[in-house]
Formats: structure tokens, C-alpha cells, sequence
């Protein structure tokens, strides 16, 4: 339609069709994906190698080619077309098919028997991988790990192409990925092929709630140098290198550029970040149940070293029925079941918001001891409601846009989407203290830009 120069277009920003390259990646992913279930009915045990390359790995090639060639051709920025129409992203029937069958799996994951999972055509699936470069045979543990290690690298890949505009997010997810792989999953697997302990360094007190019980710090004095020096590393960074960070940026150098849990929802669940619930209601469950979890664990830890003073005498049996409890219901349904089994349905910070201990520890530095904060100019909103809408924690972004109000929430984890969607430029993620005006700061803001010292408004 045209009038005067005037001129709407009603096509989509992109084409909706595939070319020949995606075409391709799908065909070889679907191929693929069919030679290895049909693998896993029992010849994947009998010849691991030819169906963990042509089946696992070419599945993965296939959906890497069409992810990539899908987001490079479509232009730079965020495009979330159809994100409320589609069954998957709007808790569809797909939706509900993809919550049932990640539920399912953690179910089995944390709950079947050993004799179900070792020796069965997946865990031996992925054989060669284990025993190539770790030289030790594959648990359900080890195939856990990988996947999850493979979804954070793919669809981080994704989250570069589709965040392209954007420095912070590139720079974001490229540490997510680093840390995934290197801290999470290749030097846990390298120690332990070592006849070491299974450390994983970018996991600590709280959230790895075992970690400063005294049967680990046993295990870890009875591990000689190595064992000593992951006790050390392990309190500096629960004692002294989180209140520092903490204090400079916010809790979203761990939970938004370290930690796996956060990884994951930012990338694997990028496409359901949307479906955060964000009513007051929700805000006030969140606070009660993170704080509980962080008390909870607190006390515990705590119970736990008196009952190993007093040797047992006082505490032993309601310490140790707790672990169990604590074990069960938090570390094992809240964080794997619900956390990740949910994210169609409930969002990808399901967890995050209402579980995390260390969101929790974190999210009290950050509210009353940091710098961080995002900055707002009202002036320059004009209520399209992204920032709200994207925003994973069920922060009401928009609210405090419209106040010209600084957002310094305990829950943000510092993602930097709501900035990123803004197109009015309104949102700025800065380090600066909370208690100054905010045209006498002078903070060093991380936009999309990159990141650099903003003098005045």
C-alpha cells in the first residue's frame, strides 16, 4: 500500500522458506537422528563407533548446519515472530509433548536403576568418546554431561547468530559455552580418568550444597595435594571471590556468564524465556522459596558440623535425614525435573527464580552491597513491553521503565535481553553505585555497543 511516499510492506522480515543448505540439514539431521533410535533398540550396544559417529554426530552436524544457515539469513537483531502463535513456544501441544518427554528423561536420569542404564544401547552409545579421550567406560552420568554440554555449544551458536547486534550477548554466550566445556565437563572428565575426584570448579557452595559438608571436605584433605587445593579453591570462591565479584557486577558474572544451570536457560531455553510468569503473586512465592532453600541449606551445613564435632552424638540421625531429604526434593526434582523438564511450560529460570541457594546468596549481595544495576530513561519508552516480556526472571521491566526508576532487584540475573530487545535504547546494564545520581556516576555501562565509561546521562 502506498500514498504519498507512504508505504507498508506486510511481508515477513525473512523468507519464510528453506533453501537448499537448511533442506539439507534437516535431511541430515532427521536421517540421522532414525539410524541412531534404531541403534538404541539394541545394534548401537553391539557397534558403538558406527552409530555414535554416523548417527549421534550427524544428527548434530545437521542441526548445526540449519541453525546457522537459518539465522544468517535472516538480518541482525531479534526477530521473535509467531513466538505467541507457535504451539511450541506458547505451551502448545508440542509444548506439553517437549515439557512431558525432558520430565521424563530426568526422571529416569535421577531415579532409574543402574542396571537399566549401564550397559544399555545409549550409555554405551557414546563409548568411543569415553573411552577415546578419557580412557574410562561411560555412565549415565557421562551421557548426561555431553548432551548437556552439546545443547549449551549449539544452541549457543544460535544465541551469537541471533544476538549478533549485540556485543554483550555475543561476549555472554561465548563465556557460557567456555565454562560448559572446559570447567564442566573436560576437566571433571580429565580428573577423574586421573583416579581424582569428579570436580567441577565452576560449581560451588551453595548451589553444589555438598561441597563444604564434612564427608567432602574429608574426601577432599584424604586426596593429597590435588584434594587440597579444590577445598581451598572451593571456600576462596564461596567466601571471598563471590562478595567481590558480587559486589563490582552484580550476581550476573555467575549466573549469567559461569553456571551451567543459567547456560542452559539461556541458551537451550532462549526460545521460552517469554513464558516467565510475571505477576505480583509469582514475585512473592519467589521470595519465600528462594530464601527458605538458602536458609535450609545454611542450617543443614551447619548441622552437619556440629553432629561431626560432637561425633555424631546429638545430630546425627536428623542430619543425615535432611541430607536425604534436601537431596531428593531440591537437588534432584527441583533442579533437574522442574527446573529443565519445565521450560516449555513454566520458562527457563524456573529453578533460578525459585530454588537456587545461590541465586538467593547472590541476589542479597547484589540488592544491598553492589554497583550493579540497569539504568532507565522513561523519556524515551514507549510501552512496547519487550523488556517485560523477554525478561526470564518475571521482572516487570517496563514498570520501572516508565518510573524512570533504576531496576536493582535481587532476582535479576543480569542477561542484558531487555536491553537488548528495547529499541528505543531506554535500559543501560551498568556498574555503578546504587546510592549516587545517576548523571554524577560516570559508570561503566556493558550495552550492545560493547562496553565503555558513560559520562552524564
Amino acid at each position: 500500500m502506498s500514498r504519498e511516499g507512504f508505504s507498508i510492506s506486510l511481508a515477513s522480515p525473512y523468507a519464510p522458506g528453506m533453501d537448499g543448505i537448511q533442506k539439507f540439514g534437516i535431511a541430515l539431521f532427521v536421517v540421522a537422528l532414525l539410524f541412531t533410535v534404531i541403534g538404541l533398540f539394541g545394534p548401537a550396544a553391539n557397534d558403538p563407533e558406527l552409530f555414535f559417529y554416523l548417527g549421534f554426530i550427524g544428527s548434530v552436524v545437521g542441526l548445526s548446519i540449519y541453525t546457522v544457515r537459518t539465522y544468517l539469513n535472516r538480518p541482525a537483531g531479534v526477530q521473535n515472530n509467531h513466538i505467541f502463535t507457535s504451539s511450541l513456544t506458547n505451551r502448545g501441544l508440542w509444548g506439553w509433548a517437549l515439557g512431558i518427554f525432558l520430565t521424563g528423561f530426568y526422571v529416569a536420569l535421577y531415579w532409574g536403576s543402574d542396571e537399566m542404564w549401564n550397559g544399555s544401547p545409549l550409555v554405551l552409545l557414546f563409548n568411543p568418546l569415553s573411552q577415546g579421550l578419557f580412557n574410562h567406560p561411560p555412565d549415565r552420568w557421562f551421557l548426561y554431561s555431553f548432551i548437556y554440554t552439546v545443547s549449551i555449544l549449539i544452541m549457543g551458536v544460535r544465541a551469537i547468530l541471533k544476538y549478533r547486534h549485540s556485543n554483550y550477548q555475543i561476549v555472554r554466550t561465548c563465556s557460557i559455552m567456555f565454562f560448559q566445556l572446559g570447567f564442566a565437563f573436560l576437566i571433571p572428565q580429565f580428573l577423574k580418568s586421573m583416579s581424582q575426584p569428579e570436580y567441577y570448579f565452576s560449581y560451588f557452595w551453595p548451589l553444589d550444597y555438598a561441597r563444604l559438608f564434612p564427608s567432602t571436605v574429608d574426601g577432599m584433605l584424604s586426596g593429597g595435594t590435588i584434594g587440597i587445593w579444590m577445598l581451598i579453591i572451593s571456600a576462596i570462591l564461596t567466601f571471598i571471590a563471590t562478595p567481590i565479584l558480587t559486589y563490582f557486577f552484580g550476581k550476573r558474572w555467575y549466573c549469567s556468564w559461569v553456571c551451567g544451570c543459567g547456560g542452559l536457560a539461556n541458551t537451550a531455553g532462549d526460545p521460552f524465556r517469554q513464558l516467565s510468569d510475571k505477576s505480583i503473586k509469582a514475585w512473592k512465592i519467589e521470595r519465600w522459596m528462594i530464601h527458605s532453600v538458602l536458609v535450609f541449606i545454611t542450617v543443614l551445613t551447619i548441622l552437619l558440623w556440629v553432629n561431626s564435632f560432637l561425633e555424631g552424638g546429638i545430630f546425627g540421625s536428623i542430619s543425615h535425614a535432611l541430607t536425604k531429604v534436601y537431596a531428593f526434593l531440591i537437588g534432584q526434582a527441583f533442579a533437574g525435573v522442574v527446573g529443565v523438564g519445565f521450560y516449555p511450560l513454566l520458562g527457563t529460570r524456573v529453578w533460578c527464580r525459585f530454588g537456587c541457594p545461590m541465586a538467593a546468596y547472590l541476589g542479597l549481595l547484589q540488592k544491598y552491597f553492589s554497583r550493579f544495576r540497569i539504568t532507565t530513561n522513561g523519556g524515551q519508552c514507549i510501552s512496547c513491553g519487550n523488556c517485560s516480556t523477554y525478561c526470564e526472571m518475571g521482572i516487570d521491566v517496563q514498570a520501572y521503565a516508565q518510573r524512570g526508576e533504576n531496576i536493582v532487584r535481587a532476582s535479576c540475573v543480569g542477561c542484558g535481553i531487555c536491553s537488548t530487545v528495547c529499541p528505543r535504547g531506554v535500559l543501560n546494564l551498568e556498574n555503578g553505585s546504587t546510592h549516587t545520581d545517576r548523571e554524577n556516576a560516570n559508570p561503566i555501562t556493558f550495552g550492545n555497543d560493547g562496553i565503555g565509561l558513560r559520562k552524564g546521562i
